[in-house]
């Protein structure tokens, strides 16, 4: 089936209330400004529309007229390209890659521990828990060396890295001895209007925005 009229003419995102990897893409959306129409998926059973659009059915997946395009770090790089202000990507090719590895660590290593606590059984949530306050924890020098994750200005990484530590108390996931800097660098992005338009009313209840 053909994507919808309305779809044709308006950029379209399908995307979970509570996902990780739905809310890193709202991010990004929010940060450019861009105005899109947002489609409330249930995985379990998604709509027919995403059926037709996506053979693998999955979320995020976002349509902007005969484009279809689905798995995070696609979407969320298209969109940086295609609304280059402000740009979310360093421009040397160096920086460039090493923010790549680190989303891609965070989607391997990160995202697998915050599904197994949503989704797995008490053994698997305990063992997810203890894993990402283990990686939160050798992560901590990083968080102290700049003012975003890996660079002095917003990019990528941080939409991939904020949407998580938004979650980790929802997730009761409690931040190591020496997390302030990883809690200062939350709020640093809490505060700011964009992350809060990125947020679905069920996201705004995990926890309470900073002062």
């Amino acid at each position: 089936m053909a994507a919808s009229p309305r779809m044709r003419n308006a950029l379209t995102l399908f995307s979970s209330v509570d996902d990780v990897l739905c809310h890193r893409v709202r991010l990004v959306l929010a940060a450019k400004g861009v105005t899109y129409d947002l489609i409330a998926v249930d995985p379990q059973s998604p709509p027919e529309d995403l059926l037709d659009l996506n053979p693998y059915h999955s979320v995020p997946t976002l349509v902007e007229r005969d484009l279809v395009l689905y798995a995070a770090s696609v979407v969320c790089e298209y969109l940086d390209e295609r609304y280059p202000h402000p740009p979310l990507m360093p421009v040397d090719p160096l920086s460039r890659a090493r923010l790549r590895l680190a989303m891609l660590r965070l989607e391997h290593d990160w995202v697998p521990q915050i599904q197994a606590i949503q989704l797995g059984n008490k053994q698997q949530a305990e063992a997810g828990r203890k894993r990402l306050r283990e990686l939160l924890t050798a992560s901590v020098p990083l968080f102290k060396a700049s003012k975003f994750f890996l660079s002095a200005e917003m990019s990528l990484a941080d939409c991939a890295m904020a949407p998580i530590i938004w979650r980790l108390q929802a997730l009761g996931v409690a931040l190591p001895k020496d997390g302030k800097a990883i809690e200062d660098y939350g709020n640093r992005i809490f505060r700011g209007p964009g992350f809060v338009r990125s947020l679905t009313p069920q996201e705004k209840n995990l926890r309470e925005l900073p002062e």
